[in-house]
């Protein structure tokens, strides 16, 4: 099972090495870099020359407000300047974002992404091969990179592509041209990868004809964890916020669907229209977060996980602390992380 870290977003540059070098010493074997507050670029460029094996993806690129070309350049130097441990994780984001915060185009999205991915391949074939750039699609056209603008061939084999995604047609698409498939931690519960998710990427997969099965899938349920009871309590407490604050959007609410929740999401949903930020956690008891999001100490932890992801995925995200509070805590997740990699993939 491969085991993944997440960047905290709100660290600032100057701590990527550290925070990297200690994730790769915890044998964790990729760091996802979001891009929220800071350049993903540039964060895992920082990480890359502070680390020796670990793997980089970006989760996610925000793709619309950035040239495919663009963003192949990026993602070209930061193949070779690390010997080919980049991953390439790119996804649509909301219109709002897109347009408001981006001042960027927008179109139906699932079409972009998908035309996206596949002006991607393009333009990684041409600075492979040296080949003519000849790329007309649905939304995106490519027909000129003269030899002084091609970086050249990679040694190894160039990074590989992965998206994400909340909807079904999104999911779908991913299965058709996607390596890779991110679930997003709203959408990481067992039951919507089984009825949902699973589904999804295997129609994609078999409309594009793949051989393959479709897209490895690395889930993202940001277990609540840590290294005693007490401390347990304390990590529920602060979770609380944020989970009652992404299940307010409803894009994020086929999880508590699934469970009958309904009722639940539109509450969120309602408050959070009104402003009342301050007040949604209280809609979020023990047993909804225990329902919906693996729960325990590090020792119980890969217990937990086995029971919920056995054979279903080919990656867990955990949540890592930006610093530990004590010491001997690194030397308990480091046991978690090895245990963890025992878990049958799917």
């Amino acid at each position: 099972m491969e085991l993944v870290a997440s960047w905290p977003a709100e660290s600032s540059l100057s701590q990527v090495g550290d925070y990297a070098r200690r994730v790769e010493a915890l044998g964790f074997d990729v760091m996802h870099v979001p891009e929220t507050t800071h350049d993903p670029f540039t964060v895992c460029a920082l990480a890359l020359d502070a680390t020796q094996t670990l793997v980089l993806r970006t989760s996610m690129v925000v793709a619309f407000p950035r040239s495919p070309m663009v963003t192949a350049l990026a993602a070209w130097d930061l193949s070779r300047f690390s010997g080919g441990r980049f991953q390439l994780g790119i996804a649509s984001q909301v219109r709002g974002n897109i347009v408001g915060r981006y001042s960027a185009e927008w179109s139906e999205p699932v079409t972009r992404l998908r035309d996206y991915v596949l002006a991607l391949r393009a333009i990684f074939a041409a600075f492979q091969t040296g080949e003519p750039l000849s790329y007309q699609g649905a939304v995106y056209t490519f027909d000129r990179l003269q030899p002084y603008f091609n970086p050249g061939p990679l040694p190894h084999q160039g990074p590989s592509i992965w998206t994400g995604a909340v909807n079904v047609q999104m999911t779908t698409m991913a299965g058709e041209v996607a390596d890779g498939f991110v679930c997003h931690p709203t959408h990481s519960h067992p039951r919507v990868l089984r009825d949902l998710t699973r589904p999804a990427l295997l129609r994609g997969a078999a409309r594009s004809g793949r051989e393959d099965g479709g897209p490895a899938v690395v889930v993202g349920p940001q277990p609540i964890m840590a290294a005693s009871r007490q401390g347990l309590e304390v990590a529920r407490e602060n979770r609380r916020a944020d989970l009652a604050f992404l299940y307010s959007t409803p894009a994020y609410r086929t999880q508590l669907a699934a469970f009958g929740l309904d009722d639940l999401g539109e509450r969120l949903s309602a408050m959070a229209a009104a402003d009342q930020w301050e007040h949604l956690d209280r809609h979020l008891n023990d047993e909804v977060i225990d329902m919906l999001v693996p729960v325990g100490t590090y020792a119980e932890l890969p217990g937990v996980l086995e029971e919920w992801y056995s054979g279903t995925c080919a990656g867990i995200g955990l949540s890592v602390p930006a610093e530990p509070t004590d010491p001997a805590e690194d030397v308990a997740l480091r046991d978690l992380v090895e245990a963890c990699r025992s878990i049958p993939v799917g």
